[in-house]
């Protein structure tokens, strides 16, 4: 690590690290959400930001700003990278930044197909650094227990998921409605819905049996993908879009009863719940408000401090939903 900071416990002092990160993107998420939570936590530093915005940057409050992301990666105070960039720009500079010597989270999608992201892993086996898909909600205490009852089959074997998120309508200007930047609904938000469906069914492949693709008029991105998918017995159904709406949905039946969540991919400082419903009845477990984009640094951080025991998002799971959207897309276009 690159500082210490002296805690005391007792007559004896002890030295802990402190873990330097530094921002590639100075966005909405960037300054609202995930420049908060690191300047929140003991034990991490913001240290360094990069953007193409000097007020943006200075905003977040690191110790150093740059306009030229390649000088961020040369910052010896830096241990951890945060990339909040374009979609298109997530694996180019994830893998300058691994081959610099940074752990690196970076922003969903981890990359805009599998070869990407099985790219990207080879680069962090390479370099021995952490590479963390930053799918915030994937820390938040209400997926982490739906991960344990339906490992603990509480709903018996699962037969269908539905699962739908509806994300903001974007500027015509902004990124996500262009395809060259990995732009979509499908990548935006259908990242979530997917990797859900997936959960539930134990990360195995899909079988895509329908696809409908709407896009905006004059451009290639898709404001709308629907998909039908098989597991072996059992179907699911997903909905991307970005019509602003803010549908979200998931409902995974099994062969015993039915699992039901309101918000499931943005719950966060507020209260959440899942309903599970069987024979025995409603049982609803109920969440206290939290910040996952809190507990996603906590975590990232206490790893790249050299602690095995942090949970993060595996990477054969980032790869099973780019694998999975690679798929989809694929189908879309038959």
């Amino acid at each position: 690590m690159t500082a210490t900071t002296m805690t005391t416990s007792g007559p004896a002092a002890r030295r802990t690290p402190t873990v330097g990160w530094g921002f590639l993107g100075a966005g909405h998420i960037a300054t609202a959400n995930v420049g908060p939570a690191v300047r929140g936590l003991d034990g991490a530093d913001l240290r360094a930001v990069a953007g193409r915005d000097p007020r943006r940057t200075a905003a977040l409050g690191a110790a150093a700003t740059y306009g030229d992301y390649a000088a961020l990666l040369a910052d010896e105070s830096v241990d951890v990278v945060y990339i909040a960039l374009h979609n298109s720009a997530h694996a180019s500079w994830a893998t300058r930044a691994l081959r610099a010597g940074k752990h690196v989270l970076c922003e969903k999608p981890l990359g805009l197909s599998g070869a990407e992201v099985r790219e990207m892993t080879r680069a962090a086996a390479a370099s021995g650094r952490l590479l963390v898909e930053a799918t915030w909600n994937r820390w938040h205490p209400r997926t982490r227990d739906l991960a344990r009852l339906l490992g603990q089959g509480v709903i018996g074997e699962v037969r269908h998921v539905e699962a739908v998120f509806d994300g903001a309508d974007p500027d015509p200007r902004n990124y996500r409605r262009d395809a060259a930047l990995g732009g979509g609904a499908l990548l935006d938000v259908g990242c979530y819905a997917v990797g859900a469906v997936l959960a539930a069914y134990g990360w195995a492949a899909p079988e895509v049996t329908a696809v409908r693709r709407e896009n905006w008029p004059g451009g290639a991105a898709d404001v709308l993908t629907h998909a039908d998918l098989r597991f072996g017995e059992g179907t699911a159904h997903l909905l991307a879009t970005l019509t602003g709406t803010g549908q979200e949905a998931l409902v995974i039946t099994g062969t015993a009863g039915t699992v039901r969540m309101d918000r499931p991919f943005t719950a966060g400082r507020e209260r959440a719940e899942i309903r599970v419903e069987t024979s025995r009845g409603v049982d609803t477990r109920r969440y206290p408000p939290v910040d996952p984009y809190a507990l996603m640094a906590a975590e990232v951080t206490r790893a790249a401090a050299g602690d095995s025991s942090a949970w993060l998002v595996p990477l054969d799971q980032s790869l099973a939903v780019a694998e999975a959207m690679d798929a989809i897309r694929e189908a879309g276009r038959a």
